[in-house]
């Protein structure tokens, strides 16, 4: 609804509709979804540079984009896989087989 009214400000729609909108679901669901994509984007930064210090090398930007659309579950678990990986063709059969 806000939307429909591009022209006004936040607190000015507030006004108009009686309502503060940090008070509705959709507010809170829209700030669960960013607070899950900054969870997300921390880890996979996390896990990007400790398979390259693991490593002894930088990532490829392919790998580095797998690993980013990874789920979160899934990021979790390559948290701990890689502390067992001593070389890029390790980190890729976890990747194939995930």
């Amino acid at each position: 609804m806000v939307y429909k009214f591009e022209q006004l400000s936040r607190a000015e729609v507030e006004i108009m509709l009686g309502i503060t909108l940090q008070q509705t679901r959709v507010y809170r669901e829209i700030k669960e979804e960013g607070r899950q994509e900054g969870e997300q984007e921390a880890t996979v930064k996390l896990i990007v540079r400790l398979l390259t210090k693991r490593l002894g090398q930088e990532l490829s930007e392919e790998m580095q984009a797998t690993i980013s659309h990874l789920p979160l579950t899934v990021l979790e678990n390559l948290s701990i896989a890689l502390l067992d990986f001593t070389s890029l063709a390790d980190l890729q059969a976890w990747l194939d087989a995930q």
